[in-house]
């Protein structure tokens, strides 16, 4: 198969979440299945200079963009014969401090930049020698794709023009713009209603993707079934309903070349299922390392988070102002809201002996972090995949999670599975349902023989993208078989 996937961020390349981690792993993933690959991402500020074996093809994209005209140069890295990253490189677009905001603010021409990249997208899917014959786009960003393609092959001559599949990572994010912003796409009137790119008077880049791609996926099974309600669906859940049978949930995967507990350069030691008291070493490592009082008797709890609503802080906080009373500590590795920073801050000067907040990130730390914990928490409010609960089960944490998008996915309760249990869930969103699974937590932890089954069970569980990228594969042959 040849397929030419399309990402405004990819890792290693640029990176603000998990969108840049999920298409970076995919795109080797199905490389390494034999298909022909393409990647397209914008060129940003720094990227040339990491990595200086990307060179400029002897090719120019000048596209309309409303009124103007604009060009792009293409920039490319082949990472092996079957794989190769196309840099759409514009220094006024993209060359800048941030991917899309700078100082907590977008930037005002977004619609601009990634309606144009949307355009280059298309261009390259029309013009690559090698002839994708699926091109599948990533959120809001590449989201009008699919809409560009339908177009030029209806009425622009595009004969056999690929069919196009749309991945929505987190559906809150939609990429909407005033009406006037659809001039820049150079399309005729009648794309813009209810029925195609139009939402409540403005335009909305990832409707346009549901609309006209002809493959929908999510990153989780059951984040696709949520998307379809009026709590997850953001106002879209009726242009979804539409689009059901063509809707499709798939789990993120996890690198486990990263993410691994042996030979791992960020752990202080190495250990295995087989080897689990190694573990133990690793969180007394961390203990000293974070300050805290070395003692492998005390349960150690952990988050890894952006400090925002979404994510569950609030109800974090509650659930640790009521359980800090118990033998127990607590370690958090994030940044975000400025309130959440504050509270994590202070609940850290109030319990020195128990809470850690280091405000922030750090690569190596996160990973001492998962592998040195006894237990995880994510208590989001809605989690469209989510990863970290998948690291702590490799990492022979146990994970507590509120049962909402991948987290309920990846994640076993001992009420779903008395013997294949690798963590703790909970449904109400509140801190006193979050207190109670603590309070699970620590009974477990007092069980040597219960927290070795979860350990055990967990780090046995595969998330790997192998399997992850099986099932797109399987999605892409639906998507063939579909007529735009």
């Amino acid at each position: 198969m040849k397929i030419l996937l399309a990402s405004s961020e990819v890792h290693p390349y640029s990176k603000t979440g998990g969108l840049a981690d999920m298409v970076g792993a995919l795109a080797k993933t199905l490389a390494g299945f034999g298909h022909r690959v393409g990647l397209v991402t914008p060129l940003y500020a720094g990227v040339r200079e990491r990595f200086p074996k990307i060179k400029k093809l002897d090719w120019e994209i000048e596209l309309p963009l409303g009124t103007r005209q604009e060009t792009a140069e293409v920039w490319t890295l082949a990472i092996n014969a079957r794989l190769t990253i196309y840099f759409i490189r514009h220094p006024d677009f993209y060359e800048r401090k941030g991917l899309y905001q700078e100082g907590g603010k977008d930037y005002p021409d977004n619609a601009e930049r990634f309606v144009f990249f949307s355009k280059c997208v298309a261009q390259l899917g029309r013009y690559l020698p090698w002839k994708p014959e699926l091109i599948h786009v990533h959120d809001w960003q590449a989201a009008l794709v699919p809409l560009f393609v339908r177009h030029q092959s209806l009425s622009d001559g595009w004969h056999h023009a690929p069919n196009t599949c749309l991945t929505i990572h987190n559906l809150a994010y939609q990429g909407n713009f005033p009406a006037a912003a659809f001039d820049l796409t150079n399309l005729p009137a009648g794309y813009f209603n209810p029925k195609g790119v139009e939402f409540y008077g403005a335009l909305n880049c990832l409707k346009a993707g549901i609309v006209f791609s002809d493959i929908i996926t999510t990153v989780s099974p059951r984040y696709a079934r949520e998307i379809m309600t009026g709590q997850f669906g953001c106002g879209l859940e009726g242009v979804l309903q539409q689009r059901r049978e063509s809707v499709f949930g798939i789990l993120n995967g996890v690198d486990y070349s990263e993410w691994r507990t042996t030979r791992n350069p960020f752990l202080d030691h190495a250990f295995s299922v087989r080897s689990l008291n190694r573990k133990t070493r690793q969180k007394l490592a961390l203990q000293k390392e974070l300050g805290l009082p070395v003692n492998a008797a005390i349960p150690l709890f952990s988050t890894i988070t952006r400090l925002a609503d979404q994510k569950g802080v609030d109800i974090l906080l509650g659930a640790l102002e009521e359980m800090l009373v118990n033998r127990m500590q607590f370690v958090l590795l994030g940044s975000g809201s400025s309130y959440f920073e504050s509270a994590y801050r202070d609940l850290a000067m109030r319990c020195p002996d128990k809470v850690v907040a280091r405000i922030g990130f750090d690569q190596g730390l996160s990973h001492r972090i998962e592998a040195g914990s006894d237990f995880f928490v994510m208590p989001s409010r809605y989690e469209p995949c989510g990863l970290n609960q998948m690291y702590s089960q490799r990492y022979g944490t146990v994970p507590i999670v509120r049962t909402t998008g991948g987290l309920d996915d990846s994640v076993v309760d001992e009420s779903e599975d008395n013997n294949g249990a690798t963590g703790i869930k909970f449904a109400e969103y509140s801190a006193p349902a979050l207190a109670k699974s603590i309070r699970r937590a620590l009974s477990i932890f007092e069980d040597t023989k219960t927290l070795l089954a979860y350990r055990v069970n967990g780090m046995n569980t595969d998330f790997s993208w192998k399997r992850t990228g099986e099932q797109y594969s399987r999605v892409y042959e639906l998507a063939l078989n579909q007529h735009s």
